[in-house]
């Protein structure tokens, strides 16, 4: 497998599910192929974009405290599935760039096989994309705020501002993965798998729910 993931790639796709009216639906992405790091760039987008939803309805005031509850249970859930997908990102793009052996990807702790002189980047290429992810979500929501016609030319102006600063980032990002990418395909970087281990929604680790099932 190669890898056919750039940075301009993943805007490209990001941009195009962000421009559909009726994106995210309420059912994950499943098609495609598992060993492809591409679908689970999707899933990631997908996840990430019902987060920022979740996320807002989550601020509301004036509704009852069973409606907060559901959306912080939905906001566990996409956490949990976009770092998922984070690591599953990871593990392809490491076995396609021989870092790391099939066998041992899906392990707790994948096998890296770097060169001896190559720089261990504390960042991976799948939190690389899930941040890229997060500033089209960003980048989207402060365009619309220059298109608001029930603010002030001071909330227009400073909007227009912080779009300009997110593009920057974004493309500086952007640029950042495709230097690890290239510099880890020619054996001059790496990373590794990171396992986040999120505690809290396991109930075998959260102390609270294993203190719920205590007779």
């Amino acid at each position: 497998m190669t890898v056919s993931i750039t940075g301009a790639a993943i805007l490209e796709l990001h941009d195009q599910h962000l421009a559909q009216p009726d994106w995210p639906s309420a059912t994950a992405p499943e098609d495609g192929d598992g060993n492809d790091p591409w679908r689970w760039v999707r899933v990631n987008h997908f996840h990430n974009a019902s987060l920022w939803g979740q996320e807002d309805l989550a601020r509301r005031t004036r509704v009852s405290d069973g409606d907060i509850a559901a959306n912080k249970r939905a906001i566990d859930r996409h956490n949990q599935a976009r770092n998922d997908a984070v690591e599953r990102i990871d593990e392809l793009l490491l076995v396609a760039l021989g870092l790391v052996s099939a066998d041992s990807a899906r392990g707790d702790a994948p096998l890296t096989q770097p060169r001896p002189d190559a720089r261990l980047s504390s960042e991976t290429a799948g939190s690389m994309i899930d941040r890229l992810s997060i500033l089209s979500l960003k980048r989207r929501a402060m365009r619309e705020q220059t298109a608001r016609h029930d603010v002030d030319a001071a909330h227009i102006a400073t909007s227009r501002a912080r779009l300009a600063r997110l593009e920057e980032q974004r493309a500086d990002l952007a640029a950042c993965l495709d230097r690890l990418l290239a510099e880890s395909r020619e054996g001059r970087a790496w990373f590794k798998v990171y396992r986040q281990f999120k505690m809290y929604n396991d109930p075998a680790f959260n102390p609270a729910l294993v203190a719920e099932r205590r007779p």
